[in-house]
């Protein structure tokens, strides 16, 4: 599906160390194979056995669960550069199901793949290990903005985040993204009906807070969206100083 040769992994964690030759080659052996996914395709599902985990390389995608009466619970968005199933890395089942928000692209390879990388490059071991924890982290923000905020506040928050983990790879970004998520999937990540989260996106426009053009998105005033949610941006920056030289 795609000829380009920048891989997104490589870009993603060369934003926090220098990548050496050794560990792009390792980075390059997990984007070896390459699947097409259309929109809306179930990747796998919860409960299936974890044979592969994936980078995504193009589009957007989120792991999700499915709650007792029926409704759907999206944990994390996924977007180029992330690795699909590594939360599920110590299971031989997965935790969650993924899906395609929009057509894109993964490349699967198995977790033994891993091995080489945690034997030969110690730092970039520590990289993965930390960003899995940041991850983790980020849940843990998300699950208090669920709990504790508003619907604008949740979906500023929302807002907020996704645009500073896009930041990452894009850093010619300013205010503005490509939003592939409908106002359904939006409403499962954040625990609001699709109908509260088309209102709630109207009187944010109407406040100035945010504007649509069709799939784009732009936060006009981000600092006031940032000072409302106290929002900590968890990826600009993580603690390598401890890292094996």
């Amino acid at each position: 599906m795609s000829d380009d040769s920048q891989s997104c992994l490589v870009e993603k964690l060369s934003y926090y160390i220098d990548i050496d030759e050794t560990a792009e080659d390792h980075l390059a052996s997990l984007e070896e194979q390459e699947r097409s996914y259309h929109r809306h395709q179930e990747v796998y599902s919860e409960g299936d056995e974890l044979k592969y985990l994936y980078v995504v390389k193009e589009g957007w995608f989120y792991s999700y669960t499915d709650m007792p009466d029926g409704r759907r619970q999206i944990v994390r968005v996924l977007h180029p550069g992330d690795i699909i199933g590594f939360p599920d890395i110590a299971f031989t089942e997965a935790t969650c199901s993924i899906r395609a928000s929009e057509d894109g692209c993964l490349c699967p390879f198995p977790k033994r793949k891993l091995d080489a990388i945690f034997k030969e490059s110690p730092k970039l071991t520590a990289l993965m290990f930390s960003i899995a924890n940041r991850d983790h982290a980020c849940v843990i923000d998300t699950l208090r903005a669920m709990g504790r905020m508003s619907a604008r506040e949740r979906l500023s928050y929302f807002f907020l985040d996704l645009i500073s983990r896009l930041r990452i790879t894009n850093k010619q970004m300013t205010d503005t993204i490509r939003m592939p998520m409908n106002q359904h999937e939006m409403g499962d990540a954040l625990g609001l009906t699709h109908t509260y989260v088309s209102k709630t996106i109207r009187e944010m426009e109407d406040e100035g807070l945010i504007s649509r053009d069709g799939d784009t998105l732009t936060l006009e005033q981000e600092d006031r969206l940032k000072s409302m949610v106290d929002f900590s941006d968890r990826y600009a920056k993580l603690d390598t100083s401890w890292f094996p030289k």
